[in-house]
């Protein structure tokens, strides 16, 4: 019978009895470490070393099998050669093991050999009604008991901080190495857990559990890859609905679309892009510096969810007692999009008045001229203030040999919890960075991370998709592969997205009924990308001028593509347009359907200009999307040009996004481009879809 959450998160994190298989009593081995660290740290349960070699070790009663132990355990750790582990699964299910930790490596991870041993010892785990965790994974922690079930030299530390966060790791030696940072700051951990190679349990399901850790108060991911995203993403929709910060780092920010992409979205919007869009989708906080990961801690702990709408981009007011130091933090807000807004003539009356001068400059520097009475009271009248979203405080040297100038009146004055105070101190401070830890005040140590906190803080993340009535595909349509533009309009025109008036038009039939000027375009499964193959002939104005046009197309895909299979020739009527956009949508391996709406036509690919949010998206996001186009504002008034119809555009948006609805075929990707944008409406004038084989 399958655990229920409540088993699996006692088994993982709370175990009664411990079995660990492979312990060593040599204390120069990384197996002797479990032992020696939950011996140093405190753990109170059982602790049952398994050696068939030795019948003591560190004092303990070690025992030759599994069956020999005195009493039930929850949880085993496995540290033996990789070709062991699969016997030994049944006795440890015997011997009333619910989670296994495996240690051991050389399975998924060595290649197809590797991976085909994994299959195996997970098929015969679930047969057992055993859960892995790994193979290939360093470990799990629980803090605040001591139960360190882990060779992770971190752990030999002589105290562990114990405290509020918690940490899923798909590194091993990125988990001990994040707990040694943060405790040197001063942060806590409650759990962490190394997923490893994740072949079974996975880090939705870990942090599903932590979810409903009351120890737990914000979740940390160090992320290599997303697997089962939706398991992952109904974990994380739980942690937003308790309101559980999650504050991801994740590697590979310079991965480019999958080499298989025919369309532009897919070297636009690859991997990582999507990710991006899955993570803000989900409530996480991804942010661009690994210190950051827990430096934002205090910061989301405190604040998220309790600040109130803010203008884009969000203002902060800068206090310093430095102004280098201060200018270095501005100059990354304002490459992260922040703005650091000056003080307006109402307020530095309203300070004068109260015996502080102060001038409307983006930087409010104090370094000469306030007590640390006057500078805790400039603080208090900017929590009340309506002109910023949120105040930065700069300390100089101060910070380091005088705390009670700048620092004391940080932690002293009256905060409110609705506008974020963050704090940068450039100097290397550590007893002002404990004061400000232990008073919950999120304080940084460079301008970088400081600066990448607060744009991740502000940041808008977007409901996840809802979920969509199915769509049927039509049995008229290509039900595999590449289809035409003739077919992909036609499949674009049955969600509602509108496409100019074609016409398709065999090679030896010449004639058409679109009214001239007109668009001819070769129509070929094999030539998607039809202008690279001089495929397409714009302003034909006659019949003549169609005759010369077709003959010259089949010229130009004779040379470029010789054997593509040509089904004739697509006659469109011409458009105008204000803008050129491209809409496209793909299915993306890691985190599933995704749209994305960008500046269109042939420099798609050289000046990206985008938006992407999972699909299907609503209007609301359609719009958003829209906004975070920079292009558009050309169709926005921009400099008294026309107008383009961006209500429609919305629409288009999110009837092309029900492609993740379709059911009866697999669609992998598909893209309008250019869709045209018109004072009345818009139109697709290219496009194309791609199918599953």
């Amino acid at each position: 019978m399958p655990l229920t959450p409540e088993e699996f998160a006692q088994a993982l994190f709370s175990p009664r009895a411990i079995a660990l298989v492979g312990a060593s009593g040599n204390l120069q081995k990384n197996t002797a470490r479990p032992m020696r660290f939950m011996r140093k740290h405190g753990f109170t349960g059982k602790i049952y070393p398994i050696n068939r070699t030795q019948t003591e070790i560190m004092g303990e009663p070690a025992y030759a099998d599994l069956a020999d132990l005195p009493g039930p355990i929850d949880h085993a750790f496995v540290m033996v050669a990789s070709e062991l582990v699969l016997s030994l699964l049944e006795p440890m299910a015997r011997a009333g093991a619910k989670v296994v930790t495996i240690y051991s490596d050389g399975f998924g991870e060595t290649g197809p050999e590797g991976m085909a041993e994994q299959n195996t010892l997970i098929a015969r785990a679930k047969e057992l009604g055993l859960r892995i965790i790994g193979p290939n994974s360093i470990g799990v922690a629980d803090l605040h008991s001591g139960m360190i079930i882990s060779v992770n030299a971190a752990f030999e530390a002589e105290t562990l901080l114990a405290g509020e966060l918690s940490l899923v790791s798909q590194s091993g030696s990125m988990m001990g190495s994040l707990i040694a940072r943060a405790n040197a700051r001063g942060f806590g951990f409650a759990k962490s857990v190394s997923v490893g190679n994740e072949a079974d349990v996975t880090v939705g399901e870990v942090i599903d559990a932590l979810v409903d850790d009351p120890q737990t108060k914000v979740i940390l991911l160090f992320l290599e890859t997303i697997r089962n995203s939706a398991q992952l993403g109904q974990a994380l929709e739980r942690a937003r609905a308790k309101n559980k910060p999650v504050i991801a780092y994740k590697i590979g920010r310079s991965e480019q679309g999958d080499s298989l992409a025919q369309s532009h979205t897919g070297a636009l919007a690859g991997n990582d892009v999507a990710v991006d869009a899955f993570l803000r989708a989900h409530g996480v906080m991804r942010v661009r510096n690994l210190e950051t990961l827990f430096e934002l801690a205090p910061l989301a702990q405190k604040y998220l969810g309790k600040t109130p709408p803010h203008p884009t981009p969000a203002r902060v007011a800068v206090i310093t007692t430095t102004g280098g130091g201060a200018a270095t933090v501005v100059d990354n807000l304002g490459l992260l999009g922040m703005v650091a807004v000056a003080p307006p003539d109402e307020f530095i009356a309203h300070m004068a008045a109260r015996g502080m001068n102060i001038r409307p400059t983006s930087i409010i520097d104090l370094t000469l001229a306030a007590t640390s009475v006057q500078y805790k009271d400039l603080l208090e009248q900017l929590m009340h203030a309506d002109w910023c979203d949120a105040i930065l405080s700069v300390v100089g040297s101060s910070a380091q040999f005088h705390p009670e100038l700048a620092v004391k009146p940080l932690v002293e004055s009256n905060k409110l919890d609705t506008k974020p105070l963050t704090v940068f101190l450039a100097p290397e401070a550590t007893t002002s960075l404990g004061l400000l830890n232990k008073a919950g005040i999120a304080a940084f140590r460079t301008p970088e991370s400081c600066a990448d906190a607060l744009a991740v803080f502000f940041e808008q993340r977007s409901a996840a998709p809802a979920p969509l009535k199915p769509i049927v595909w039509p049995k008229d349509l290509p039900q595999q592969g590449l289809l035409t533009e003739h077919e992909a309009s036609a499949a674009f025109a049955k969600l509602g997205v509108p496409a100019s008036p074609s016409q398709l038009v065999p090679l030896d039939q010449l004639t058409h009924q679109i009214s001239y000027p007109v668009v001819v375009k070769i129509s070929s499964r094999d030539v998607p990308h039809k202008t690279e193959a001089g495929g397409v002939k714009v302003g034909v104005q006659d019949d003549a001028s169609f005759a010369q046009a077709a003959q010259e197309i089949r010229t130009n895909v004779q040379n470029y593509a010789p054997d593509a299979r040509i089904d004739g020739l697509l006659v469109q009527e011409m458009q105008g347009r204000l803008l050129e956009l491209i809409l496209g949508y793909r299915n993306d391996a890691l985190v599933g359907p995704t749209v994305i709406l960008g500046a269109g036509g042939i420099t798609a690919e050289i000046s990206p200009d985008f938006s992407i949010r999972l699909a299907p998206v609503t209007l609301a996001q359609a719009h958003e999307m829209i906004d975070e186009v920079r292009i558009t504002k050309l169709v926005k008034g921009f400099r008294g040009l026309p107008k383009g119809d961006c209500d429609a555009l919305a629409q288009a948006v999110v009837n092309f996004s029900r492609l993740a609805a379709v059911t009866g075929v697999d669609v992998l990707e598909a893209e309008i481009n250019p869709l045209f944008v018109q004072e009345q409406g818009v139109v697709a004038v290219d496009g194309l879809v791609r199918l599953a084989d």
